[in-house]
């Protein structure tokens, strides 16, 4: 199944062919694993401190401390990545972790320790996906091959003002000299949108100029209170490619349906989707989507936003509107299908007698995070750098 899944996909970076076998030899790797234990996996100098007695297993990380947790310069792929740190929401969004590719100063990964994880919301929860897992909810996991033909430099900053961070961590990877030249390089992305108006689109990726690919999103929502129990998530992900303005290319039907579930957001997890977190009393959602079967190429740039729509029967949005809350009906869903509201000549109030009957989508207000996951071919992109610390942990819960 490991071959089925991936061999056609993300590791033909590394793979020779796809009928490589697991126990077919490969030329020209070097197996390395860098630790506390043993910094960039440097040959025969693995657990020397103790007198190799588990000494080094872990380190604190300060407030206003960093670790640099590899940092080679050769050619090469990172395989692998897990690490744990004792957990808070609040610290999990001020653990800053960045990579930077090939001696670039700017980093091509700059997100939330736990958001890259799919904890998005600082709220680890056991799952397992083809890119990221947590097999308890206690520790996290990526399976993403990174290339880099310079070298590689990761690090992880605590910003906290008053919380210590006590990693453990394991970054497997290889040296490879045979690496493809149009091998790409992985780039990651965090956003959020907070108090913004009914109608504004979620911008999950804004516009990256370059060739690549879009391997997907994790999201993280915490829905306003003000809509009590009413359903969030009937936005559209769109995807503007190589020059799109006013439309999309690719454009969804609903958040539910691109997530690939429907009628709704329970808590599961697959290998290319899942809610780790569908936590209705406190509001809060997590969701992952991950493009292998289904390959998004950009050959020139990309942008994808997520729509803020949700949707309630027509005598909720009625009595929610009539309370002052912000919202704006957009579509009718009944027997007689669709009523778009906006191509009628005349749009009606919720309160007028010819409103339409039926389930009422609106435009709303919530507040979204989200982590996007790209390869590009270059070693740095031209994307804002992580939104400070202040913007990161506010409302966090």
């Amino acid at each position: 199944m490991f071959k089925n899944i991936f061999t056609a996909s993300l590791l033909l970076i590394y793979l020779q062919s796809q009928s490589q076998q697991l126990y077919e030899m490969q030329k020209g790797f070097e197996s390395k694993v860098s630790s506390f234990e043993n910094p960039n996996g440097k040959k025969g100098q693995g657990g020397k401190t103790n007198k190799t007695a588990k000494g080094n297993a872990f380190e604190w990380i300060y407030p206003g401390q960093s670790k640099v947790l590899l940092d080679i310069k050769d050619k090469g792929i990172i395989q692998r990545i897990w690490l744990t740190v004792n957990q808070s929401p609040v610290l999990l969004r001020s653990l800053r972790l960045q990579m930077f590719w090939d001696g670039n100063l700017k980093a091509a990964v700059d997100v939330p320790l736990g958001d890259f994880f799919v904890s998005n919301l600082g709220r680890p929860a056991a799952f397992q996906s083809s890119f990221f897992s947590s097999p308890e909810g206690r520790s996290f996991n990526c399976f993403i091959p990174m290339p880099f033909r310079k070298g590689a430099r990761v690090i992880i900053t605590n910003e906290s003002i008053k919380d210590s961070a006590r990693l453990f961590y394991d970054i497997d990877y290889v040296l490879a000299q045979n690496l493809p030249e149009d091998a790409l390089y992985f780039h990651v992305y965090w956003s959020r949108q907070m108090n913004s108006k009914p109608g504004d689109d979620f911008v999950v990726l804004p516009k990256v100029n370059g060739k690549g690919r879009f391997l997907g999103m994790s999201v993280g929502v915490n829905t306003d209170s003000a809509y009590d129990k009413t359903w969030w998530g009937e936005g559209e992900v769109k995807m503007f490619l190589d020059g799109d303005t006013n439309y999309p290319t690719i454009n969804g039907t609903g958040t539910e349906d691109y997530v690939g579930t429907g009628w709704g957001m329970g808590a599961f997890s697959n290998l290319y989707q899942g809610a780790p977190v569908a936590d209705e009393p406190k509001r809060q959602f997590v969701f992952y989507r991950w493009h292998i079967p289904d390959v998004i190429w950009f050959q020139k740039d990309i942008k994808v936003t997520l729509q803020q729509i949700g949707g309630a029967p027509k005598d909720i949005v009625k009595e929610k509107i009539n309370q002052g809350i912000q919202m704006q009906p957009v579509t009718v869903d009944n027997v007689n299908g669709f009523v778009r509201l906006f191509d009628l000549k005349s749009t009606p109030a919720i309160n007028d007698e010819n409103f339409p009957e039926g389930w009422v989508n609106f435009y709303r207000n919530d507040d979204y995070s989200a982590v996007s996951y790209f390869y590009l071919d270059k070693s740095s992109n031209n994307l804002p750098a992580l939104p400070a610390i202040g913007v990161r942990t506010k409302n966090v819960r």
